[in-house]
């Protein structure tokens, strides 16, 4: 029994591919209960399935796509933001994950983790001052960010900027973000829901 796990990996592997299409479906980034949703829907997954519980009275599901989240941010396919939602990175927008790959990737970060766990017990080190160039770096890139994000701005192509203003309006707190102006109309329309 333990053999045939090691191999599959835990359960969660399994909502890996599914995280990555479900932000791909939703535009590029989605909160966790937009994601969670999706994927409940797809995989026509039971109310009984949905209501089962971990020990803590977490939901097991929810659980489950919450794992396979950090260990695709950690694998840099995903970016977890601290407003509470999860955006592809260009690595996940250009990749999808077969359940062998999946397998595979999980055991590639659990090894990650477990060798950066063992050097920080074997290691420690003081913090070393370096404060003295960072103000001087700081001055500099204070004076040049606004002319580069300008430059980025306007080289990106239209989906593009309307993927950005979506994932903008998802980090300032909206929900169900969707964009609708995407019939090359030179304008960008779309709806989100916004709960005070």
């Amino acid at each position: 029994m333990a053999r045939s796990r090691e191999a599959k990996g835990p359960q969660f592997v399994k909502y890996f591919g599914q995280v990555i299409d479900a932000l791909k479906e939703l535009g590029g980034s989605g909160r966790p209960s937009e994601v969670k949703d999706l994927i409940a829907g797809k995989l026509d997954i039971s109310e009984d399935e949905l209501d089962e519980t971990i020990e803590s009275g977490a939901s097991r599901f929810g659980k489950q796509v919450d794992w396979a989240r950090f260990y695709l941010s950690a694998a840099g396919y995903i970016d977890s933001s601290t407003r509470g939602v999860w955006s592809l990175t260009d690595k996940g927008r250009s990749y999808s994950l077969n359940q062998s790959e999946a397998v595979e990737l999980f055991k590639r970060i659990h090894k990650q983790f477990v060798a950066e766990r063992e050097s920080r017990k074997a290691t420690s080190t003081p913090k070393q001052d370096e404060e003295s160039g960072a103000k001087e770096d700081i001055a500099v890139v204070e004076a040049n960010h606004r002319t580069e994000l300008m430059k980025i701005l306007r080289g990106l192509p239209p989906g593009g900027f309307e993927s950005l203003c979506q994932e903008l309006l998802r980090e300032g707190g909206f929900e169900s973000v969707t964009v609708t102006g995407r019939s090359g109309d030179g304008g960008i329309d779309g709806m989100g829901i916004l709960q005070m």
